[in-house]
């Protein structure tokens, strides 16, 4: 049974507009899958075998003329050369919607694409599948379970999670990790790997990183950027508003899927994260991760930033939207927050005065309610809709 991507419409829109659409993200996120299913119709071409991307390297026009119009070529950044022949061909002919391009490593990918196809190309960043997504297919799953699981769409169609993650991970250190950095030493990326998963929601320190995983800061810093450009990792940069302020400049660590971070920080059942020290990073994390989804599905470019002061104040995640104003959300794993739980909010719009549009404490709560200070009590998805809205 294909349940529905929110990403689906946005993915028509581009191809009515670009002759090109690029699908990128995390491995196994559901890419392929997608526009085979949006364009049955259309050839398909994978440059994850060996002999097709040694043909796209070494006869890339021979390669194309076998594969009408349109056509869905997979995991292109195995030959990124190709991608001028493309651009060659849509110049040629500015007709939308002929290629449907996936990759899933983003930084060298998209470093082709800038070069080679800029203005021809739409672009999406394809997330694991929302809770949204699986409610709205039929597939009811508790909270607790879901940030537990995470949304990998094998999971939700009768994968094995005790199976697969290590499976993932194995074949994700073997491929994109070994082809990309030649890392020797794949026991100690292994323990990054969990070191950051430890670390979600968490502002970023790359020394004690390095220290705790055995390896270099720099070190840190490029395995680090691989897990950002495989979409792994996400990086919340600092909100500067009232720049008389000393505020914390380091981004923060967020793994985009909760549960390939609760498979690597050792968690083997949602009652055991729920009880642990680490539900609040947790339910952090998960709540950024819909925001963005939920962003990128819609192609909304708004930036999600955090803010803290060097004094202690802080609130966790901050959305810029036009005009200047900001909405601000704290995530608390809890089912009743008080007065005391919107401090930071409070201290943010006394900083920022009416840039602050809304104050947003997201929990667990069965029903919606507002504090004196009026800040907003949501749950998951009722603040999805008032970030949309806004």
């Amino acid at each position: 049974m294909w349940i529905v991507r929110q990403a689906e419409s946005l993915v028509r829109r581009m191809a009515r507009q670009f002759p090109a659409v690029l699908v990128t993200g995390a491995r196994q996120s559901g890419k392929t899958s997608l526009l085979r299913h949006l364009y049955p119709r259309a050839s398909y071409l994978s440059l994850d075998l060996p002999a097709h991307a040694e043909g796209a390297r070494t006869v890339p026009e021979a390669l194309l003329a076998d594969y009408p119009e349109p056509v869905i070529i997979d995991e292109v950044q195995y030959a990124p050369s190709l991608l001028r022949h493309i651009k060659a061909r849509i110049d040629g002919n500015r007709v939308p919607g002929r290629y449907f391009l996936t990759g899933s490593q983003v930084f060298s990918l998209m470093q082709g694409v800038s070069e080679s196809l800029a203005g021809r190309c739409g672009v999406l960043n394809l997330h694991t599948l929302s809770r949204a997504e699986l409610l709205e297919a039929g597939r009811g799953i508790e909270e607790p379970r879901y940030i537990y699981l995470g949304g990998y769409p094998e999971l939700h169609v009768g994968a094995d999670p005790e199976l697969w993650f290590p499976s993932y991970v194995a074949t994700y250190l073997e491929r994109d990790v070994r082809n990309v950095l030649r890392i020797a030493d794949l026991p100690q990326f292994n323990r990054f790997l969990r070191a950051c998963a430890l670390r979600t929601a968490q502002v970023l320190n790359y020394s004690d990183l390095a220290r705790d995983t055995g390896i270099a800061p720099n070190t840190a810093r490029n395995w680090l950027g691989l897990l950002q450009a495989s979409a792994v990792v996400a990086l919340i940069e600092p909100f500067f508003g009232n720049r008389s302020k000393r505020l914390i400049k380091a981004p923060k660590l967020v793994m985009l899927d909760t549960g390939l971070a609760a498979f690597l920080a050792g968690f083997r059942s949602a009652r055991e994260l729920a009880a642990s020290a680490l539900a609040g990073s947790f339910w952090e994390s998960h709540v950024f991760g819909e925001i963005t989804r939920q962003a990128a599905n819609r192609g909304d470019p708004a930036p999600v930033l955090y803010w803290r002061t060097a004094s202690g104040p802080e609130v966790d995640l901050v959305i810029e939207r036009s005009g200047a104003t900001v909405i601000a959300i704290e995530c608390k794993w809890k089912e009743h927050p008080d007065a005391s739980d919107s401090a930071g909010l409070r201290a943010l719009e006394a900083a920022e005065g009416k840039r602050v549009k809304e104050k947003i404490i997201v929990c667990r709560t069965k029903t919606p309610y507002r504090l004196v200070d009026g800040t907003w009590v949501l749950s998951v998805a009722e603040a999805l809709e008032r970030v949309a809205a806004r």
